[in-house]
């Protein structure tokens, strides 16, 4: 029951964070920043927001970016959605698209040979 929860919450958690970040966030560099996922731990102290970049040559610079702006976006957060605390986030580059590539390719050539 509780993990139903935590689901619900972590889909909020990326709709209402990709909401504030096209819509709050002033730093042009992350309008282009798509939240992939959350994962928030069970007792809501502390919440991965999963994130891509477009142009991947300004990785660093969006991780940097985000970083500085967690505390506006947790806030802004903490105003949409109810809940008792609202967990700190911690964002995390997304590996699993160019995972997912990789893969793809090394099947493509197999399928080649």
């Amino acid at each position: 029951m509780a993990n139903l929860k935590i689901e619900r919450l972590n889909h909020a958690f990326q709709e209402e964070i990709s909401m504030i970040m096209l819509r709050e966030v002033k730093d042009e560099d992350l309008k282009f920043v798509t939240i992939t996922g959350v994962d928030t731990t069970s007792d809501l102290s502390f919440a991965k927001v999963y994130y891509t970049v477009l142009d991947e040559t300004k990785k660093d610079l969006v991780h940097e970016k985000l970083e500085k702006a967690a505390p506006f976006i947790r806030t802004e957060l903490a105003s949409r959605v109810e809940v008792r605390h609202t967990p700190e986030l911690k964002f995390i580059f997304d590996t699993s698209i160019e995972y997912g590539n990789h893969i793809e390719s090394i099947i493509e050539s197999l399928k080649n040979e």
